[in-house]
């Protein structure tokens, strides 16, 4: 059976702990979180949800890391330095070395290694909300230490979280910064498309429902088709047509360039956190 242990049981380390629960393989999840109730929640809806192949148990920070095979570190960056302090003594003590998961924004996989006072192998990801459905994008990467098997069986404990996409540690804070960062740009898009049916005389159930399933049928089409996105919004703006209006209108608005700035400002605040 493997062990995989969550410090920290939020909106992230909850979506991606029910997505281990999903795995199909006979799994142990240790879950540990500052507020105990929180973890309660969380272990009373995956013994709900899933089979008998799963075991859950509420534990301590110092538990989890004594016992898990793999380890998700779901704290804040800022918190990243006291929290593996305070467990650095129970992973020393272990005969083995489990695998460290961080997604922590900004701390590099050297810098977890050392806060834990080790050589450990650790793996990053940078994950995002969507994962909670089964339909995230979990970007991830692996230094030295970790085997190709244990890689492979990680993969595998994560593949219900959605889709998994390897890039260099060099690289993971940009596409954090797209994939990440990005479903609430998209959000803010959403609820502005839905406003202006709204505005046009729709109500706000059915213009919040028609902006929904656009963005679902978009997504799906490029990562279908593989087209580019582009070439993908010209074949809607017919000649002369009311699309290629509502085109002009948000480029008059600088829609693009802001969208721009709104990655690059992500990705200017995620290195002050190194």
């Amino acid at each position: 059976m493997i062990k995989v242990g969550f410090i920290g049981t939020g909106n992230m380390g909850g979506a991606l702990a029910r997505a281990a629960a999903s795995c199909g393989k006979d799994v142990k999840l240790m879950l540990a979180n500052r507020t105990a109730a929180k973890a309660e929640a969380l272990k009373q809806a995956i013994d709900k949800a899933e089979s008998g192949n799963v075991q859950t148990e509420l534990c301590d920070n110092q538990s989890a890391a004594s016992e898990a095979d793999y380890l998700f570190l779901g704290v804040k960056p800022q918190m990243m330095a006291a929290m593996l302090d305070g467990i650095k003594d129970a992973l020393s003590a272990r005969p083995d070395k489990p695998v460290l998961v961080t997604m922590a924004a900004g701390l590099t996989m050297d810098t977890i290694a050392r806060l834990a006072g080790g050589e450990y192998p650790v793996i990053r990801i940078m994950p995002n909300t969507p994962a909670a459905i089964g339909e995230g994008m979990v970007l991830y990467c692996a230094n030295a230490a970790v085997d190709e098997d244990k890689l492979a069986e990680f993969l595998d404990i994560l593949k219900a979280a959605g889709r998994m996409a390897y890039i260099d540690e060099d690289h993971i804070d940009a596409g954090s910064c797209v994939s990440g960062c990005g479903p609430a740009f998209v959000y803010l898009f959403a609820e502005a498309l839905a406003d202006g049916g709204v505005a046009c005389g729709l109500t706000r159930k059915t213009a919040t429902k028609l902006a929904a399933q656009t963005l679902v049928g978009a997504a799906k089409l490029m990562l279908e088709t593989g087209e580019n996105p582009g070439k993908l919004k010209d074949d809607v703006c017919s000649p002369g047509g009311t699309t290629i209006q509502g085109v002009r209108a948000l480029e008059e608005g600088a829609f693009r360039g802001t969208v721009m700035d709104a990655v690059i400002a992500a990705y200017e605040k995620t290195l002050e956190l190194k």
